[in-house]
């Protein structure tokens, strides 16, 4: 009996022995943790503190809405947008009414008069889709005038940006008003207005 209990203590002492070398263990890995995660930790923000320095905000829609040149091109291209859009809608009021014809009209003709009914009608629709994508289309007439009376005024803007860019000596610049979205920036950090004196316009 007294052995067996010897045994028994052993086999305690060992498995309490056991649970205090598994807790310093892991006071040692959790020391060893934070002494790592500190550096890092430093590290981090002193390159998000460099970055801060190198980098500046603009707005190329109050720039450009600035610029007098800019004001006569877009209302010159909302001009001619109300103007193809109108001639557009006068087309679709006449094919509709020309469907309603047929409509009420189809009951009295002949097999021939329909099919050369319904042949005028695809022709007037084709004639008003191709329309509709000949001015408002990918590569239509209104982005050809934009292109023609905006782009250039875009390039002078980035290339008074690129200036900035190099005197200050940013590695990038943001856009906020291309759908970036900025929770909070210094108002230092924009250089909107300097764009703006660059291009020699009135802020």
């Amino acid at each position: 009996m007294q052995a067996g209990s010897h045994l028994c203590w052993d086999m305690n002492l060992n498995n309490n022995t056991i649970d205090k070398m598994i807790i310093f263990m892991s006071m040692q890995k959790n020391c060893f943790m934070k002494k790592l995660i500190l550096p890092v930790l430093i590290i981090l923000f002193t390159s998000i503190g460099a970055l801060a320095q190198h980098y500046a905000i603009i707005d190329t829609k109050y720039i450009l809405n600035k610029m007098p040149e800019y004001t006569m091109a877009d209302k010159k291209l909302q001009d001619l947008s109300a103007q193809w859009q109108k001639e557009i809608d006068d087309k679709q009021a006449f094919l509709n009414q020309m469907y309603k014809d047929y409509d009420a009209e189809q009951f009295m003709l002949s097999d021939e008069l329909k099919k050369k009914r319904e042949d005028e009608l695809f022709n007037k629709e084709k004639e008003l889709r191709d329309l509709q994508k000949k001015r408002f289309g990918y590569e239509g007439d209104l982005f050809k005038e934009r292109q023609q009376l905006v782009k250039p005024l875009q390039d002078k803007v980035y290339n008074a940006v690129q200036k900035i860019a190099v005197a200050h000596g940013y590695d990038f610049i943001l856009d906020k008003s291309e759908g970036i979205t900025v929770i909070f920036a210094d108002p230092k950090l924009d250089k909107s207005d300097e764009v703006l004196r660059e291009l020699g316009v009135k802020s």
